[in-house]
């Protein structure tokens, strides 16, 4: 049975032509593998067990996924009672199926309450609209599937009183227990639906609430009744009917190309998914929409413009690089420095004429490097946010620096991985400790301090609230030394600039340097490859041990090699991390509780971060994890030192 399920209907919206290639496994999906993904979907089911303790004494609608006339009539079995609270009911009714949250029942009056792992404000008045008036774009979604969830019910039980309510993770309340992020488990291959192991009996145990309930039904019903649209063209009635008929006939929908979704779709596929025998979704668009032929896959293609948001080019139809013009991108020209648009002509340029080699503006980089004072310090940071804090007196999704590495590049040349901070123990809100940590290591000469973007910035921001809020002994200290090294956000109310301010790496890139190895990305993940294999002098300098380079690391040993060339091609860092139970026995590993494989990138170090606050992993396990997220973090900053070689080879 192709039913119009929530999570359809919501894909749908995104892009009615998804329709077509969800739930066909020969149709790769990168949202199956995005690690941040895979953490966001974590925290919504430790949501949803705290929440279900708010209604307790649910029944639940135990079936199988695809069971849907059964779970329906499971559901309209239990909705016989007067009273009663349902954990996922069910509703199947011409073709559409959905199920809900938490449902509560009283006489005829329905509270539908959807639970999400998403912050919420009270004091925001207007927190579900924007400032022209409509639905803000990053509730628009939540709030349609509600409207979708309503409208099957109504459908279902026209006698009903339907309300509708989210369910939100407050950020004006703190937790008042420790250990709260951890009460909500999924053991290892277990269902997220049906095996959450909850480590408290009742809702007291988890402190004071910091969920809240919200409700939605004056805007779910402008949804109902067509006065909000969820894009141009598209109101409510008509994607319903649109999808639910395209998905039952499996129908393509031959939805237009639209820039920022292509770009962003999900469904393409790379190297290794072609492997396999996998399809792109995306490639079928272009076939079917386009006329596009093979060969023109292999074509630069505008959706691999840097930061480009705009639809002249789908207008123009100028959909391949080699036919931008300058007006398509209305080309912008600084004296000191590319803008956005003329960076993205560079782009273009270097890809139209096939020029392989990095472009710079040499004697801007020149004069940018020849303001920063030695010794050169490198630092990066890995942080935490989640819906339910680690520990007791935060807010959900507050800020939590637990690492961070740091190298130093001296005056003759020889680089030292000078620092590192890490917080392992369950419990421990390690803001503060790694404030003074990273001061002491900073504070014994000037010499500049770079980052890579803004996170960094926007971390120390943070961590100077919490201090404003807190009754830290040194917090005055502190805070006055954290100030000399940011800037302000846009959101403080305190206005500063740091006179040692840290540099930021990737805007020095942004504004000097491309690259057409990266593509038009400037993360660290791309730069430092494109760096590589365009750096002869990095490429003889890492192709050596690092102990005879003179270069120190706290976590591999001097005869470990950065740098292996295959094919005339420089393999990736960040794909040679070891993995983290790198040499451990089945027997060693079927007692793990963290499920880890490998922390190669950002979301991994978060997952990671999460699994270290089990008070009841083994301490070898947590040792293991520890010494991986520390390899990765020194990797971050030894990527910056590499690239910062690379400019200084380059303005020599």
């Amino acid at each position: 049975m192709r039913v119009l399920s929530k999570s359809r209907f919501k894909l749908g919206l995104e892009c009615p032509n998804k329709l077509f290639y969800t739930s066909k496994k020969d149709y790769a999906n990168k949202k199956n593998d995005d690690p941040f993904m895979k953490a966001l979907a974590k925290g919504g089911f430790q949501v949803e067990g705290l929440a279900r303790m708010h209604y307790p004494d649910g029944i639940f609608i135990d079936t199988e996924h695809h069971e849907y006339e059964k779970a329906a009539k499971l559901t309209n079995k239990t909705l016989q009672l007067d009273n009663v609270v349902i954990y996922e009911a069910a509703f199947l009714v011409d073709g559409y199926f959905i199920r809900t949250d938490i449902l509560v029942k009283k006489g005829n009056t329905i509270r539908l309450i959807e639970v999400k792992a998403k912050s919420y404000h009270p004091e925001n008045e207007n927190e579900f609209i924007g400032k022209k008036g409509g639905i803000d774009g990053d509730w628009k979604p939540y709030l349609f599937d509600l409207s979708f969830q309503k409208w099957v019910i109504q459908q279902s039980y026209p006698n009903f009183q339907v309300e509708a309510f989210l369910l939100l993770a407050d950020k004006s309340k703190k937790a008042t227990v420790n250990g709260l992020h951890q009460f909500f488990r999924i053991p290892a291959n277990g269902n997220p639906r049906t095996d959450i192991i909850k480590k408290i009996t009742a809702l007291a145990e988890a402190g004071e609430p910091i969920l809240s309930e919200v409700n939605v039904d004056a805007i779910v019903n402008e949804i109902l009744a067509n006065n909000r649209e969820y894009s141009e063209g598209l109101n409510f009635s008509t994607a319903v009917l649109t999808f639910k008929d395209s998905y039952a006939n499996d129908q393509f929908m031959n939805s237009q190309i639209d820039y920022s979704k292509c770009k962003k779709c999900e469904f393409k596929t790379n190297k290794e998914d072609e492997i396999a025998g996998k399809l792109s979704g995306f490639k079928n668009c272009f076939v079917n929409l386009q006329k596009w032929k093979p060969e023109d896959f292999d074509k630069p293609n505008v959706f691999e413009i840097w930061n480009y948001r705009g639809k002249r080019l789908i207008k123009n139809n100028h959909l391949f690089l080699d036919q931008v013009t300058e007006a398509d991108i209305e080309r912008e020209i600084e004296p000191t420095k590319y803008t956005n648009s003329d960076r993205q002509w560079v782009q273009i340029e270097t890809s139209r004429d096939h020029i392989k080699d990095y472009q710079v503006r040499k004697d801007d980089l020149k004069a940018e490097m020849s303001k920063w004072k030695l010794p050169l310090h490198f630092i990066d940071f890995e942080t935490s946010t989640v819906a339910l804090p680690f520990t007791i007196g935060r807010r959900p999704y507050e800020q939590v620096a637990f690492q961070f590495s740091h190298h130093i590049y001296h005056e003759n040349g020889s680089v030292e991985h000078h620092s590192e901070f890490i917080s392992n123990t369950p419990g421990e809100f390690p803001n503060f400790i790694f404030a003074r940590a990273l001061r002491d290591v900073l504070k014994n000469d000037s010499g500049t301090i770079f980052r890579f973007a803004s996170h960094e910035n926007s971390i120390i921001n943070a961590i100077i609230f919490q201090l404003n809020e807190s009754e830290e002994a040194d917090k005055v200290e502190l805070i006055a030394f954290l100030k000399t090294i940011t800037k302000s956000t846009k959101n403080s109310a305190d206005k500063w600039i740091g006179e040692r301010c840290m540099v930021d790496l990737n805007a020095v890139v942004k504004f000097y340097y491309y690259n057409p190895y990266t593509k038009g990305s400037n993360s660290i993940k791309a730069v430092l490859p494109a760096s590589l294999n365009s750096s002869k002098f990095l490429q003889a300098k890492y192709c050596q041990p690092i102990g005879s380079i003179s270069l120190s690391s706290k976590n591999f040993e001097a005869s470990h090699v950065w740098l292996k060339i295959e094919n005339g091609e420089v393999t990736n860092p960040y794909k040679m991390l070891p993995p983290v139970f790198e040499g451990w026995v089945d027997e060693d590993l079927k007692n793990n509780i963290s499920e880890m494989d490998e922390i190669a990138d950002g979301g991994a170090a978060l997952t990671a971060y999460s699994k270290l606050q089990y008070q009841d992993m083994t301490e070898k396990e947590r040792s293991e994890i520890t010494k991986a997220l520390l390899k990765y973090c020194e990797l971050d900053t030894l990527a910056m030192v590499m690239i910062y070689e690379h400019f200084k080879e380059i303005i020599a």
